[in-house]
């Protein structure tokens, strides 16, 4: 009986005394406060969460190579995924989707831009077998990589519900091999084709009558006089140079992510990379369009190699100049000396 009673006491008077000492603390703070004696590790979040409330850059220590790694979060991070999962949607979405709706009105208001004096029957070589192979392996390249880039940016948003989550998998990991292995044909592509048109792409005086006449493209029967590429084909072939190189800089950056050294260069190196991608694949979709169902006779020049000599008047008649002149002249005629 007396152990009965002394359980009996504990158990009434423990709870009894814990519901004092509550109201002790509550009434009095400051004697807890007191009482209360942080631990090294607490101190350490503490300092840790502080950090993360004023926005400030957090290392650590690593013992491996990268180090990128020891950066556990930064300030520029944040706003870099913020940039990717909602800016570079809008600016995708607003130039391809801004492109396609300017090509589709022009091609109801002005219609297909047809050879004016209908073809001749005759055709003169615009470009040779490896002008040609250079072109289609820089551009189907450069489509797959389109592709691919774009579903980094809308597939989750596009094609994940459409097929699911087990064939968008599938499908992103071979994009993603595509976009990686085949940056390099596109960049050996466009390396040639730098080397083999750039001298017939030099600006000239010539091409600002071009652009006053408006390339030709509002009027059914007049074309500005134009040499080898018009100041239009100028500007796609530049627009190709100046994205490529950029894109391929970029792009090596992202393939070899410890070159940059620095966490912030990558990230500013990922956003050039897909702001100049979207804004490149806008101006190839002109370019598709002007070399396919927007102008009658232009397919030929980059399919057959060879296109009519009506078209090729009309859209290049001192290039066809030239052209005939080197074929009439004898293969033995001496050429001009300058005079002394």
């Amino acid at each position: 009986m007396p152990g009965s009673l002394s359980i009996l006491k504990l158990a009434v008077f423990k709870p009894l005394l814990a519901a004092l000492a509550l109201l002790f603390v509550l009434a009095h703070p400051a004697a807890a406060q007191l009482s209360f004696k942080p631990t090294a590790e607490a101190v350490q979040e503490d300092k840790l969460l502080n950090a993360l409330k004023e926005g400030d850059k957090i290392t650590g220590r690593v013992s491996i190579p990268d180090g990128m790694a020891a950066s556990l979060i930064q300030p520029a991070g944040r706003d870099w995924r913020d940039f990717q999962r909602s800016k570079l949607p809008w600016i995708g979405g607003i130039a391809i989707l801004g492109m396609l709706a300017v090509l589709a009105i022009f091609l109801m208001v002005r219609g297909r831009i047809r050879v004016h004096q209908g073809f001749s029957g005759k055709t003169i070589l615009r470009f040779a077998s490896f002008e040609r192979f250079t072109h289609w392996l820089t551009a189907s390249c450069f489509i797959v990589l389109a592709l691919s880039g774009l579903n980094v940016s809308f597939g989750r948003t596009l094609i994940l519900p459409l097929f699911g989550p087990d064939a968008f998998a599938a499908m992103s990991a071979w994009a993603k091999l595509a976009h990686n292995y085949l940056a390099f044909p596109f960049m050996l592509g466009l390396a040639i084709m730098f080397l083999i048109w750039i001298r017939d792409n030099i600006p000239g005086k010539l091409d600002l009558e071009w652009i006053k006449q408006g390339g030709g493209l509002l009027s059914n029967d007049k074309h500005p006089p134009a040499k080898r590429f018009n100041a239009g084909q100028k500007g796609i072939f530049w627009i190709v140079i100046i994205g490529g190189v950029l894109m391929s800089v970029s792009g090596w950056f992202l393939l070899f992510p410890y070159l940059p050294a620095n966490v912030t260069a990558l990230q500013f190196w990922t956003v050039i990379h897909a702001v100049i991608a979207m804004l490149f694949i806008a101006a190839m979709l002109a370019h598709i369009y002007i070399g396919s169902i927007g102008m009658e006779g232009a397919f030929d020049a980059m399919g057959t190699g060879e296109v009519d000599l009506n078209w090729a008047k009309e859209h290049h008649s001192l290039w066809v100049e030239e052209e005939q002149a080197k074929a009439s002249a004898p293969p033995d005629s001496p050429r001009a000396v300058p005079a002394e």
